[in-house]
């Protein structure tokens, strides 16, 4: 079973398993966590709650490495509830389960609640380990709060068990001082590391190009491809936002096809939202078109949104009235693309048109948000769209 979870083929584990069960073999505290691990990555409820009641009947509920994998299992479910109430049964939890926990609320989006229970093991007088302080800094770098992260930069060092700090600690911090905009701090931890992985470089790359720094997320990655370290489909997302926000385009256009030609990296959605948005706000409206048209998936409404902030931009009225229609099939109920289209006719003094879109939205009875922001024009600031 654990080989066919390692190999990703959790099918096969739960075949395996329910095997084993009519063959009259009982589970203990290391096939448990196994089978739901597997039923994590098909998303079976069902089953997993027959296995949670299996447990309890073996008394297994409460042994750490089975509480704290029910945990996982909840709160990767959004299950919240079920999670905490398997945490909140064992009066004497282990650091485990206080970790699954934190990983849930984190990865569930709920960085606060993982804060305060980071908080709460703490009282409790329990010591973090790396996984708890891995997890804790992704919560906070959610947050984006400083002060709270150079608390926990401080954590990081007194959690380590031996020698120096792990590496996922590090690109943790890298990451969260990344989000809090300061990219010195970032840079501190990371010219600090013996040692350095994708993650570490790509952390560095998406920090320095959500913060407008173009010149030093490409720098970095040609250090990164310098240093023969491989970069992934995050890394890509990282250059090319740097690209959108420097307005290079012939740049932006060369990493995209490195992706596929030197790497072998398929371009995903973002990867063509980044470009879309590059040719968009260079005006180059065609090639946007084609690129969208040419996309293996389906355009999102963020990608629409980019190419329809882009024309209104540059006044182009045929493409716009073609961007939101398709907008439409995806948000009927959105307002901010009749009043972009609406402005647009208005900019070229098409006015019998835009009183039509105006009537269109008071037929429709949609709802009137003030200031919609539909899409970005610059690199720093979103165009906010009063509604008629």
């Amino acid at each position: 079973m654990r080989s066919y979870t390692r190999l990703e083929l959790p099918s096969k584990a739960l075949f395996l398993f329910i095997a084993m069960s009519k063959a009259g073999v009982l589970i203990d505290c290391y096939t448990v966590p196994i089978v739901l691990k597997a039923l994590t990555r098909v998303s079976d409820v069902k089953l997993g709650l027959q296995v949670h009641s299996v447990a309890i009947k073996h008394g297994l509920g409460a042994h750490e490495f089975c509480e704290s994998g029910f945990i996982n299992f909840y709160s990767k479910r959004g299950e919240f509830e079920n999670a905490s109430k398997v945490f909140e049964e064992n009066p004497e939890r282990k650091l485990g389960s206080w970790n699954a926990v934190i990983g849930g609320l984190s990865q569930g989006g709920r960085a606060k609640d993982a804060i305060t229970m980071f908080m709460e093991l703490k009282k409790r007088g329990l010591k973090p380990n790396e996984v708890t302080m891995v997890t804790v800094t992704s919560a906070c770098a959610g947050l984006g709060d400083l002060n709270l992260a150079l608390q926990l930069h401080k954590c990081v060092f007194q959690a380590r068990s031996f020698g120096k700090p792990d590496i996922l600690m590090l690109n943790s911090l890298i990451d969260v001082y990344g989000k809090c905009g300061r990219m010195d701090l970032a840079n501190r931890v990371f010219s600090r590391m013996e040692q350095r992985n994708v993650s570490s470089w790509t952390s560095m790359i998406v920090g320095y190009a959500m913060h407008g720094h173009v010149i030093e997320a490409l720098d970095c990655f040609r250090c990164m491809r310098k240093d023969g370290v491989r970069p992934n489909s995050v890394t890509f997302v990282g250059v090319l936002s740097a690209c959108v926000h420097g307005g290079m385009v012939q740049d932006g256009k060369r990493y995209f096809r490195m992706m596929e030609s030197e790497y072998g990296i398929m371009p995903k959605l973002r990867h063509y939202g980044c470009m879309v948005d590059l040719l968009g706000r260079a005006g180059l409206l065609e090639e946007a078109r084609e690129m969208v048209e040419g996309m293996p998936m389906e355009a999102n409404t963020v990608i629409w949104g980019c190419l329809m902030g882009a024309c209104e931009k540059y006044g182009n009225v045929k493409m716009g009235e073609w961007v939101c229609k398709h907008f439409l099939e995806l948000e009927p109920w959105n307002d901010g693309v009749y009043v972009v289209l609406s402005n647009l006719y208005a900019s070229k003094g098409l006015w019998e048109e835009a009183g039509r879109v105006r009537s269109i939205m008071k037929e429709r009875r949609l709802a009137k948000v003030p200031a919609y922001s539909l899409a970005s024009n610059s690199p720093h600031e979103s165009t906010s769209f009063n509604v008629l």
